[in-house]
This record gives structure tokens, sequence and C-alpha cells, in this order.
């Protein structure tokens, strides 16, 4: 038998609305942490150590790898005038030979870095891989046929402008085995030390820290800078320098990968390569 009491304790009515329990101290929504631009610049900071390592190095280590060729060519024949150094062709193809090693102690670097000294992937944590929902195929086809059409327009700059030789050309035509050499190396080596650098490492953590922007515009400045130096006798060659990283850097930041802009630079590398091994057996007087 219910009381009348009882029957007066029943739920509220539907326009009554319970207020909701307060959050506690510890419930509280927390906001999202702020970006670690600290780190991010960090890493920034690392990488352009890094870079400036391998100039360095290369600088350094074709002196050092010409080094034994130097002392013997003393040993044999007394001390050298500058001016028998600087045309001796044994001692040139030993420095351009040189930068075979300078090529491969730079890619350690990176990968020292990019893996924390083995400990994480390489290849995927430098982004050198195939761009993310286009076909292998097409991303090769691309790149090559931008390669080319770049290497057209760089033959045509030259071709009007480019009248003075450079460092490189001098040292190129001393003999057909520095030619050898330096074809050997813009091909097999210096793709892929570059690209790892400039479009991996240093490209990644500038784009990171500063955006797309700042980062095509600092990674293409540097690359065409490192190469100023050699080429300071041909300002044409120096606009197609220029040019090449300029595109690199943006087909790397348009992809989001490195492996597209390395299949142009190797095609663009293979194209003169070509030429330059062709011309030497062209020229009679190379082999004196």
């Amino acid at each position: 038998m219910f009381t009348e009491e009882s029957s007066e304790q029943i739920t509220p009515l539907p326009e009554e609305h319970a207020e909701p329990p307060e959050l506690r101290r510890s419930e509280t929504v927390q906001p999202p942490p702020p970006r670690d631009w600290l780190s991010a610049w960090r890493e920034v900071g690392i990488s352009i150590g890094v870079w400036g390592a391998s100039v360095v190095a290369l600088l350094i280590v074709p002196v050092v790898f010409a080094l034994p060729y130097l002392i013997y060519r003393i040993a044999k024949f007394g001390p050298p005038t500058p001016e028998a150094l600087s045309t001796d062709k044994g001692l040139i193809f030993f420095s351009v030979a040189g930068i075979l090693p300078t090529h491969m102690l730079t890619v350690v670097f990176v990968w020292l870095v990019v893996t924390y000294g083995g400990r994480r992937p390489f290849w995927k944590n430098i982004d050198f891989e195939w761009p993310e929902k286009v076909s292998h195929l097409t991303v090769a086809l691309v790149s090559v046929l931008l390669a080319t059409f770049l290497f057209l327009i760089a033959l045509g700059i030259t071709s009007f402008y480019g009248d003075h030789k450079t460092d490189l050309d001098i040292l190129i035509e001393s003999s057909i085995y520095t030619r050898l050499a330096t074809a050997f190396v813009a091909v097999f080596t210096a793709p892929l030390a570059e690209e790892l650098i400039y479009r991996g490492l240093l490209y990644r953590a500038l784009e990171k820290a500063a955006g797309m922007g700042v980062a095509i515009a600092v990674v293409s400045l540097l690359f065409a800078g490192v190469h100023v130096f050699q080429y300071r006798n041909n300002i044409a060659v120096i606009i197609v320098i220029t040019l090449l990283s300029i595109m690199l850097t943006v087909t790397r930041a348009i992809s989001g990968k490195v492996l597209p802009s390395f299949i142009m630079h190797l095609v663009f590398n293979g194209i003169q390569s070509a030429l330059i091994v062709v011309s030497g057996f062209l020229d009679k007087d190379i082999f004196k």
C-alpha cells in the first residue's frame, strides 16, 4: 500500500533541466600544446651544420686525396712552381677524383643525423621515396622530360652568352682521364649526395620550421651559391645552375619527396656528362 507522500517523489517534469556536473580541476579541458618551434629550429641548425661540414670536406678531402701524388712529384722532380701545379694533368685528375670520397663522406654525415646513428630508417625519414597517389612511371617520365627541357634551355643560354671558360672547363680539358672522372662523379655520386643534403636534410628541416616558401628560397640559394665559385667567369652558367637549383627544389616541394628531384638531377648531369666524354674523344689533343 503506497502512501500519498511516496507518490510525490517522482522524477522531475520534462521542463526541468538538471545542471551538468561541474568539472573538477583535473578534468578541465586542456588547450593543445604549443608548437615546438625551438626543436624545429634546432633541427635547422643541425642541418646547416652538416651542410657546412660537407662544404669544408669538399675543400679539404680532394687536396688530401691528391697529396700522395704531389709528394711523389716533388720527390721525383723537385718543388714545382705554381704555374706547373696549375697545369699538372696528374694533380688535376687526382683532385677531381677526390670529389668521389667527399660525396661518400657527405652521405655518411646525412645518414648519421637522419637515423640518429642507425636507430631509425634512413630513406623514409629523409623522404627519398616515390610520391603518393601517382604512378612511378608517371613520376619518372615527368622528371626526365623536365630535366631534358631544362638542359635544352641551359644549352641555349650558354650558347648565346657563355663565351668565357669556367674553372671547371679548364680542368675538364686538361686530359681525357679528368673528363672521365668528372663524368663519373657527376652521374654516380653528385646527384645522390647533393639531393640528400639539399632537398632532403636541409629542405625538410626548413619547411618544418619556416614553411615551404622560405625552404625553397634558402635551399635554392645555398645550392646555387656553392657552385658559383667554379663558374664565376661565366654569368650564363651561373644563371643555368640557379635555374636548375630552383627547379629541383620546387619539384621537391610540390611532390613532397626527394626521389623526383634526384631523377631530374641525374638526367641533367647524365646528358651533360655524355657530351663532356664525347667531346673529349673528338679532341685529338686531349691525349697529349
